[in-house]
């Protein structure tokens, strides 16, 4: 079989525009496996990467997240079940939604055998990016409180799994009352004075490290719920890019203040985080988030429920499942 089946896209726009065709499978080069996808997840970026955001090359197939199965490779690989993220999928390179996907055998990962395919791919861009901001960048210490805002998001109940696993303890925070997000305390910040509160639950020592997984309006509150030698790791800003502090504060308080992008980490970064992750999922510290699947020929509509901002569960597209037969 020389041609598969893709979902791609050759124009910018919502999820119209795009479009399962059978294009040439992919020949991986000299140090590149072939992985057969299983399974692929939907994240919010891939539809932003769609409507042309970080402005991809076209025609591209879109997808950043995968699990699925090693069929060429080296000796050490053909075989193996991988899971994880590619650097530029859906951007510079044609990404995992799609029946195969090429990548360099050093991006690759071993899957946790007591992850399903579907468990498996909605890992990836979540669990990643929690993990770069609370321990490479946050270097998140046991005992330690973490405030995390856009808690009742994939990343902010990726960040509560990850931190409780490192034995901290987490304040979560966002525009609701969330009773799934997993923190330990939740302060709705529609509400409630975000310092105030954190300054109450923390006998008014601030805590030690923020994911701030909001920015905007929520960049300075967050800051100024940190207490002495606070470090506040940014990894988006919602609404306005300009942002306010208190500078004086800021030093006074030796605060650190660190920016996360994870679409600048290589393959080879990305690889080394989910082989870090892998552990937490094999002894059940981290647990897989909910999953609905959908059929390659349901595409659009899975991204239109992204779209649309339903995270009731994590959208994965199965390649191999046969669309629903009408009645």
């Amino acid at each position: 079989m020389t041609t598969m089946r893709a979902i791609r896209f050759s124009t910018f726009g919502p999820p119209s525009v795009l479009s399962l065709q059978d294009i040439a499978k992919p020949v991986p080069q000299p140090g590149e496996a072939l992985v057969e996808v299983a399974a692929s997840a939907i994240n919010p970026s891939d539809v932003k990467f769609v409507s042309g955001l970080f402005n991809p090359t076209l025609p591209r197939t879109p997808g950043r997240d995968y699990a699925g199965t090693v069929v060429t490779a080296s000796p050490r690989w053909v075989g193996k079940t991988v899971w994880g993220n590619g650097a530029g999928f859906g951007i510079g390179r044609d990404g995992s939604h799609a029946e195969f996907v090429a990548m360099p055998e050093k991006w690759l990962s071993e899957m946790p055998a007591n992850l399903s395919m579907d468990q498996a791919a909605a890992v990836g861009v979540p669990y990643v990016a929690a993990w770069s901001a609370l321990v490479v960048a946050g270097g998140i210490r046991a005992g330690e409180t973490v405030l995390i805002t856009g808690a009742s998001g994939a990343v902010g109940r990726a960040a509560t799994q990850i931190a409780h696993w490192k034995k901290a303890r987490v304040i979560g925070a966002d525009i609701n009352d969330s009773q799934d997000s997993g923190a330990d305390l939740f302060i709705n910040t529609r509400t409630k004075d975000l310092p105030a509160m954190v300054a109450a639950l923390t006998d008014n020592n601030g805590v030690s490290l923020v994911l701030d997984g909001v920015g905007g309006p929520v960049f300075e509150p967050a800051m100024k719920s940190m207490g002495l030698d606070g470090r506040q790791v940014v990894i988006t800003s919602v609404g306005s890019r300009r942002v306010e502090l208190d500078l004086v504060d800021f030093y006074h308080n030796r605060q650190r203040l660190i920016g996360v992008d994870t679409a600048k980490l290589t393959g080879d970064e990305i690889a080394a985080i989910l082989n870090e992750l892998r552990p937490g999922f094999e002894s059940g510290a981290l647990k897989p988030s909910a999953v609905k699947t959908w059929p390659l020929d349901d595409a659009v509509k899975a991204y239109e429920a992204v779209a649309a901002g339903d995270a009731s569960a994590k959208h994965i597209l199965n390649p191999k499942r046969a669309p629903r037969q009408p009645n």
